[in-house]
């Protein structure tokens, strides 16, 4: 039995679901509405205060899903309740940030400043120059969005410049031998 799948999903208060047919689950709470159509394989049943997902039998693909979806409902309810942030921090000398609107600037040493738009219920917010707070209620959103912010400029192992999560150690190398 899947160790993740087996637990049930605790529904806080405030929080509606929705299953309908062909495993469609529409998640209502304080921050939004979520909808995901998951496998139809799975079994969804909403009892007592509780979600709890069952697998028709034990085959590879089946045992796969059943953590995978019970999973991607607690997403769900984590993000209508509590939502999701990603933070990254920005490194190097004339490096920053900068919103305007819904257009986030980077200046990364290009020619040219990044402009990127926030994506459909993502906000990101500029903290001083260097620092940018992404957050919405999808995490799959939130984590897209902030990985395709740190693709523009990813930390270099040298000096460590580029964008980072706040949280991430930059394995660091080091530089060119001095002449002896």
């Amino acid at each position: 039995m899947s160790r993740i799948g087996k637990l049930p999903i605790a529904i806080p208060a405030g929080v509606e679901i929705k299953i309908t047919a062909g495993n469609e689950l529409v998640v209502k709470g304080p921050k939004g509405t979520l909808t995901r159509k998951l496998s139809p394989d799975m079994t969804i049943a909403q009892e007592n205060g509780q979600i709890t997902v069952a697998r028709p039998n034990d085959l590879k693909r089946f045992k796969a899903l059943h953590g995978l979806t019970r999973t991607l409902i607690n997403n769900m309810v984590v993000g209508v309740t509590e939502g999701y942030v990603k933070r990254l921090e920005i490194n190097g000398t004339g490096y920053r940030a900068a919103k305007a609107g819904k257009k986030l600037t980077l200046s990364l040493g290009y020619s040219h400043p990044v402009e990127m738009e926030d994506p459909e219920g993502i906000t990101s917010e500029v903290d001083g120059n260097t620092k940018i707070i992404i957050s919405g209620i999808d995490k799959e959103k939130v984590g897209q969005y902030a990985a395709n912010i740190r693709e523009k400029r990813p930390p270099e192992p040298y000096k460590g410049k580029g964008i980072k999560y706040e949280n991430e150690h930059i394995r660091r190398k080091a530089g060119k031998a001095g002449k002896k």
